[in-house]
């Protein structure tokens, strides 16, 4: 009884909230990652597990986004990166896809009224094969990205029909274009050079890039990029991902980067 009882989940939240603020003020004492990538996975696994439906799964996923760039603004992370919609999920059932083409207008179309991304300054763009999304979600992509295009404090960058091997494939054909053309000569062609040519050649590499889940792979994204990033895998799944799982996160990288000596 004492264990379900509102004063006993009262101090329970209160000690969790202690403890988000310990950990908080400890990563802040050390370098935090200039950018993080996380891949959003376990809606649908979420949402099974309470009786409901994918959809429902991916209303909380939506959510969760909100709370993630909150943590990011209060340890000043500059620059996030999510995995919202692959190439390959279009391969899912009409009507999931359906569901999630609906989420991502609604969402974009909030947040080019957003108050906490006008505050916070944050340019967000729309990496991927946008040309494979309906029409009206194109418009409101190219919309959100035109207003906040000056906004230079913080980074939001959203994947949608995103392919890794697709990214670099699109930047060779570029490549191969400019040298038929004698744009560039064969020998100035090098890694950063490669680079200028992805979604993401305003934004530095991945430091971190966070998975949820408990998946250990990284299903086609940011395959360039991920060269030297640093991989953390989480065992929950991405509407239940709570701040401590986030801060446990960027600790264990500052660990790592204090061990390696950088």
């Amino acid at each position: 009884m004492v264990y379900h009882s509102n004063l006993y989940n009262y101090i329970s939240k209160k000690l969790n909230e202690l403890r988000d603020l310990k950990l908080t003020e400890e990563i802040k004492q050390s370098p935090v990652p200039k950018h993080i990538a996380v891949i959003m996975d376990g809606n649908r696994r979420f949402a099974s597990n309470l009786g409901l439906t994918p959809a429902a799964g991916h209303l909380f996923g939506r959510d969760k986004i909100k709370e993630l760039l909150e943590w990011c603004f209060e340890l000043e992370i500059k620059n996030l990166t999510l995995y919202a919609f692959s190439i390959e999920n279009f391969e899912r059932s009409n009507e999931e896809v359906k569901t999630l083409m609906n989420l991502c207008k609604e969402e974009l179309e909030k947040a080019a009224s957003d108050s906490q991304i006008h505050k916070h300054k944050v340019k967000i763009r729309i990496i991927g094969h946008l040309e494979l999304l309906p029409e009206e979600i194109q418009k409101s992509a190219k919309n959100i990205m035109e207003k906040t295009k000056k906004y230079n404090d913080y980074s939001l960058n959203i994947a949608l029909a995103y392919g890794g091997r697709e990214e670099i494939i699109q930047a060779i054909k570029k490549i191969a274009d400019e040298v038929k053309n004698n744009k560039i000569k064969i020998e100035d062609i090098n890694e950063p050079k490669v680079s200028t040519y992805l979604y993401t050649k305003e934004l530095p590499d991945p430091d971190l890039i966070l998975r949820t889940s408990g998946e250990e792979r990284i299903s086609n994204f940011l395959l360039w990029q991920l060269a030297y990033s640093e991989l953390y895998f989480s065992d929950v799944y991405w509407p239940a991902l709570q701040k401590r799982d986030f801060l446990e996160a960027i600790k264990t990288y500052q660990q790592r980067q204090r061990r390696y000596g950088k």
